[in-house]
Formats: C-alpha cells, structure tokens, sequence
C-alpha cells in the first residue's frame, strides 16, 4: 500500500511539473508544447509596414539597440528592426498562434540571431534591457503600462506607439501621420 501510494505521489509530482514546464515557474513552450496563458486582451491586427519603418525611424533606431514589441503578433516589428536597422529584437506576445506564426516569419527573414520570440504576459515581462519599446495597443491598455515601462526602462529608452496615446497623464514628445495613422514617441527621462 505504502509503495503504491509513493508511486501515486511521484506521477501527479511528474505530471504537475510537465504541465507547467518547470518546477518553480512558467517555461517558454518549446515546439509542440503550447503555453497556458489568459487570452490576448486585444485582438491582433497587423501593423502595416510603412507604420513600422516610420516606427522605427522616429525612434532612430540603430545596430546598437535592443527592440521590445510588446503584444508582438507575427513579429514584423522586431524582425524589420533586425533586418533593415541591424538592432536585436525580442517580441512578447501572449497568444500562441501568433508565436509560431512570428517563428516562420523569422525562419523566412534570416535574422534569427538576432530576434528572439517569448511567449509571456507583456506585464509580467522583464523588459529592462530594451532601448526602444513598441506598442500597438489600445489606450487602455497603454495607461495601465506607463507605471511599468517608467519603472522598468532606462532613461534615454525610447517608446514608439502605433495609433493610440497614453493618455493626459503622459503627452508623446512627439506624433506624426502615416498614411492617415498616427505614431507617438514618448522618452524615458
């Protein structure tokens, strides 16, 4: 009875750290392990590429900047920060599908030395080595994340946002139209 039991004890002890990929915290899924997050607060849309060149030019990016896009569907914006700027690029996105589809775009793209891909909340992230951020969220969201990207980044970090603000609380340094959309720039000081 008593072995039995042990054995017992040692399955759901297997099993409870297989399903959370460690035994003291969340993993990155691997292929064919999928991450078990809240669903994505926002519904992914694309940003359109001349949005991102813009992006990434009015935050004067250059090959000595790490680029966090948080909420980074299928990757465009730190792939093309690696790709036409030479910077390294890491994107957080909570939404699976969207992590194997910014994978092939990497695979495509050939920079996957320099850009990697995380499955994660973009508020529980560690976003303190960035030096640009980009965000294509909605104001809310961007509201409830100023505390964060002040307390996390350095200043001289750049934040660059596509179509929404963060509100009165934080006015952008600087906007500019794309196309009839608008980015806004914002600096950590």
């Amino acid at each position: 009875m008593r072995s039995r039991l042990l054995v017992l004890t040692a399955c759901f002890a297997t099993a409870c750290i297989v399903a959370t990929g460690s035994a003291a915290g969340r993993a990155t899924p691997s292929s064919g392990q999928i991450a078990r997050l809240k669903p994505p607060d926002v519904k992914f849309v694309p940003t359109p590429q001349s949005v991102v060149v813009a992006m990434l030019n009015l935050a004067k990016v250059t090959p000595a900047d790490v680029v966090y896009d948080l909420g980074s569907g299928d990757g465009r914006i730190p792939i093309t920060a690696a790709k036409e700027y030479g910077a390294r690029g890491v994107g957080i996105e909570i939404d699976w599908a969207r992590i194997r589809d910014a994978n092939d775009n990497l695979k495509k793209a050939g920079v996957g030395d320099r850009v990697r891909f995380v499955n994660q909340d973009l508020f529980d992230a560690n976003i303190s080595e960035a030096t640009v951020v980009t965000l294509f969220l909605m104001g809310w969201m961007n509201q409830e994340l100023m505390p964060k990207l002040k307390r996390e980044l350095r200043p001289g970090t750049r934040i660059v946002s596509h179509q929404f603000d963060m509100g009165y609380a934080w006015p952008p340094e600087r906007s500019q139209d794309v196309d009839g959309l608008m980015i806004h720039l914002w600096t950590i000081r």
